[in-house]
């Protein structure tokens, strides 16, 4: 594995035996704080209980590490499949630079993202963010700007019916809202930093959305593999009632080139590791090996390592 001139390494190998410990794999991820730190954290943690020598290595976002996971200057990555996607093809924001040694090694439970308001304030519904200081910008995740849009549609707004206060990421936007420059927060549920904002301003409200059949053809005009999934009240903070909210697969990416039993051996830790990982990290206990690892991908195909352990533990079909 090149050397990642960003973050920083945290080792998670326990107990290894010589020859587990030079077989040393990397898992790049976003900032500690975010939903991917988070997962990365955890999977690391259950391969490393299965014999593998992990690392996490932390960036700004997916922007600077899919590119680096295609040129195999780290194995694996953490994302969400659009963005993979938009990688693969070099659409977006990845300016026609395509990427196309991208390969998934396992899809894990979904990502829902959500729009964060104080508790006690009358914001209750998207449409009440009109005219006001808003999260915006978003220079070094632009994959969190057409996320807004995609949510904004569903109530008839844009990005300019509200006050832009721009941020680099999603951790600034949070510590933007806890500073007070702006009356919410685009966040994934569950993850550390929405528990940090909530325990900051005594409470957070999430903003549900219809989920109707028009407003999943809206969100889905900025968003494709977009869809709405459901949250019982309490469940996770800031959802007071039960509600829908904005949802994309996730996954643990990888390149063409990294060995087959490496990957092998890592999609078998995460099927296997099911008890570690939610105790990793608690959101991981909607993860089901049998129905979310193995879906359609879309223009990024399977690696050929995790697609012998799909086949042997009878999950794959063409």
């Amino acid at each position: 594995m090149k050397h990642l001139t960003f973050g920083l390494a945290l080792s998670l190998g326990m107990g290894l035996s010589a020859s587990a410990q030079a077989q040393v794999v990397g898992i790049a991820t976003s900032n500690p704080g975010s939903i991917f730190h988070n997962i990365g954290t955890a999977v690391a943690s259950a391969a490393s209980t299965a014999g593998m020598n992990v690392t996490i290595q932390p960036a700004t976002s997916p922007n600077q590490y899919i590119p680096l996971v295609n040129s195999g200057g780290i194995e694996f990555g953490v994302a969400n499949l659009q963005e993979v996607a938009y990688a693969f093809e070099g659409r977006e924001w990845f300016s026609g630079s395509e990427n196309s040694n991208l390969r998934v090694a396992a899809l894990i439970m979904p990502l829902i993202n959500s729009v964060f308001v104080r508790a006690d304030s009358d914001i209750f519904s998207h449409s009440d963010l009109r005219g006001k200081p808003m999260v915006d910008g978003y220079t070094a995740q632009q994959t969190i700007l057409p996320q807004l849009d995609a949510i904004y549609a569903t109530e008839g707004m844009t990005r300019a019916d509200l006050i832009p206060v721009n941020v680099a990421s999603v951790v600034a936007g949070a510590d933007a809202f806890i500073a007070g420059d702006t009356v919410g927060f685009v966040f994934a549920q569950g993850a550390g930093k929405v528990r940090e904002a909530d325990a900051a301003v005594g409470g957070l409200r999430a903003l549900p959305i219809d989920p109707s059949e028009e407003n999943l053809a809206l969100l889905r005009e900025h968003w494709p593999v977009g869809y709405f999934e459901f949250i019982t009240a309490g469940s996770t903070p800031g959802v007071e009632e039960d509600g829908w909210f904005f949802a994309y697969p996730q996954l643990i990416f990888t390149h063409s080139d990294v060995a087959d039993d490496v990957v092998y051996n890592l999609v078998k830790a995460l099927a296997e590791g099911t008890e570690l990982l939610s105790a990793t990290f608690p959101p991981f206990a909607a993860f089901d090996p049998q129905t979310n690892m193995v879906r359609d991908t879309g223009i990024v195909a399977y690696h050929p390592g995790a697609i012998r352990y799909y086949e042997e533990a009878g999950l794959w079909t063409e």
